[in-house]
């Protein structure tokens, strides 16, 4: 994902964050700032976990960098639900 630049890491970011929210349920709760900032972060963890599994993040292409950042956008959107109990029904 370094080749997209700065713009494409925000609208692959934006777009994945966004996407993650809406499969996590916590879109409501999201802006568009924290949607480009959960997905950028979530394309870094996502790229990190699928390192750990010997995948080549590299030259995976646009449509690979979006599915790693929507993956790890989902993932870190679970875990931030989790610590803080909002995914809990009472």
């Amino acid at each position: 994902m370094l080749g997209l630049g700065i713009l494409g890491w925000i609208i692959i970011g934006g777009l994945a964050g966004w996407i993650g929210s809406k499969i996590m349920g916590t879109d409501a709760q999201q802006g568009i700032l924290l949607n480009i900032v959960v997905g950028i972060v979530g394309g870094l963890l996502g790229g990190f976990l699928l390192r750990l599994f010997g995948v080549d993040v590299e030259g995976g292409g646009l449509i690979f960098s979006f599915l790693t950042c929507l993956l790890g956008a989902v993932i870190l959107l679970f875990v931030v639900k989790a610590v803080t109990g909002r995914g809990a029904r009472r």
